[in-house]
């Protein structure tokens, strides 16, 4: 097997409206401190909260890495628990983004699919974690909110072919310190990971026996 190193590029969102310290850049941040362990490169990014920035960057992102993975983190005021969101949607964006801005089309990509699912069994990822006794609550939405985070989502999905994750985190303190939040990321992430090289593992075998 190629024992070369795998690249994870993940990415927390800027402030926006009441969030002024956005949790998912501080659980981001976090999470760089923690690593994926030494066979995984780790790139960490903060995302302005502009619809604009986000469809140049995400696409030089995939550029320029070529990651095997892309895993996009943002901040619900709702959410109490860490959110794995299973898809991402290309219509209904109204709201308007930190430069007062939104996409005329209301959409991420004219022409392309309603909805695309993320590759990565996301209930799956939530059962391993939450049975590894983590202390962080997880649970699964496939409901990423149309705004920011959904926008990204979507179009990393579409570049990648559905090889990209969204994770939505609570407020800081509500319940979960930043470090708490780094913790549940490292261990969803490496979970992702593990079950791509299972999926990778399956390919490889049925290859070999055809």
């Amino acid at each position: 097997m190629d024992n070369s190193k795998r690249t994870v590029v993940v990415t927390g969102f800027g402030p926006f409206g009441e969030h002024t310290v956005n949790a998912s850049w501080v659980a981001v941040q976090e999470l760089k401190k923690l690593g994926l362990g030494s066979e995984v490169d780790l790139h960490v990014y903060e995302v302005p909260v502009e619809y604009q920035t986000v469809q140049s960057l995400v696409p030089s992102l995939w550029k320029q890495y070529h990651p095997l993975l892309v895993v996009h983190v943002g901040v619900s005021g709702m959410a109490t628990t860490v959110t794995l969101e299973k898809c991402g949607r290309n219509h209904g964006y109204k709201g308007l983004d930190n430069s007062r801005f939104c996409p005329d089309s209301q959409c991420c990509i004219v022409g392309g699919p309603d909805c695309i699912k993320s590759v990565i069994d996301m209930e799956s990822v939530c059962k391993r974690v939450t049975a590894s006794g983590l202390g962080v609550a997880v649970s699964v939405s496939k409901d990423a909110g149309r705004y920011l985070c959904d926008f990204t989502y979507y179009t990393s999905l579409y570049l990648s072919h559905g090889r990209s994750a969204f994770i939505h985190v609570p407020p800081l303190g509500k319940p979960y310190s930043g470090e708490d939040l780094g913790r549940a990321l490292q261990a969803i992430v490496q979970e992702m990971l593990e079950l791509l090289d299972q999926a990778e593992e399956k390919i490889h075998c049925q290859q070999h026996f055809h």
